[in-house]
């Protein structure tokens, strides 16, 4: 199976971008590293290795990803986030132990985090919502990327309108943090529940805005009408 591991890093070098290698670690504060390849890109040799191994099984499929984010290469993890994703209708329970790892050991900065939290955990979480105490436990990590996961894993289930008595739990937890990161992230979870709860994201905010982080609250605010918008950055009155 490392033979298809080789021939997607040979890929992925035939395929630099001049342009993306000279300007992606901009987009991060954290060092990292990066082939310099354009993310269509990416996610077009993606989709043309995963034919080569959507029959194998999902232990085998696993194995490749793991293979995958150990380089540290940022396409790469693209790459295990498309393929774990594209394998959810197998998931089971024991599989969240896997992902656990891949966010402890592996997410290193905020593009890999959120495309395995948005898509493959998210999913995992709404097949199997049990596991939200988990995501609950992330929340109080030492570790920023789990912190933040714990909050971006929920943008897909909260545009729908699910979980919100759990995400305002994790918003709860979240919300004196002091990484810009993981403020960033549970704004946009709350941003995310305001598409479907306008009202209860909004009375939250209110509650909580003398405490909450600037960039949190802005986030949380963005798809709200502008008289909300005004009522939420309204400086409090003097008591």
């Amino acid at each position: 199976m490392e033979n298809i591991i080789d021939k997607i890093r040979i890929t992925l070098r035939n395929n630099v971008d001049e342009k993306t290698q000279r300007t992606s670690q901009k987009f991060f504060k954290e060092k990292i590293k990066f082939y310099g390849v354009k993310v269509p890109i990416v996610n077009k040799i993606s989709r043309e290795y995963f034919k080569l191994i959507e029959l194998k099984t999902k232990s085998e499929i696993f194995d490749l990803c793991e293979s995958l984010w150990q380089s540290g290469f940022i396409e790469e993890s693209f790459i295990a986030c498309n393929w774990s994703y594209h394998i959810h209708k197998r998931f089971e329970p024991e599989d969240f132990q896997i992902f656990e790892k891949w966010v402890d050991e592996y997410v290193n900065n905020w593009a890999s985090c959120d495309t395995l939290c948005n898509h493959t955990i998210g999913e995992f979480i709404e097949m199997f919502p049990e596991y939200m105490v988990r995501l609950k436990k992330w929340a109080r990590s030492v570790n920023r990327w789990v912190r933040r996961a714990s909050a971006v894993s929920l943008i897909i289930p909260a545009r729908k309108g699910k979980f919100l008595d759990d995400i305002l739990e994790i918003a709860d937890i979240l919300l004196l943090d002091k990484d810009d990161l993981v403020q960033k992230g549970y704004g946009w979870m709350l941003k995310a529940a305001s598409e479907s709860n306008q009202q209860a994201i909004f009375d939250y905010v209110i509650k909580n805005k003398s405490i909450m982080p600037r960039k949190s609250l802005r986030y949380a605010i963005e798809k709200m009408p502008k008289e909300l918008k005004i009522k939420a950055m309204a400086k409090l009155e003097r008591e």
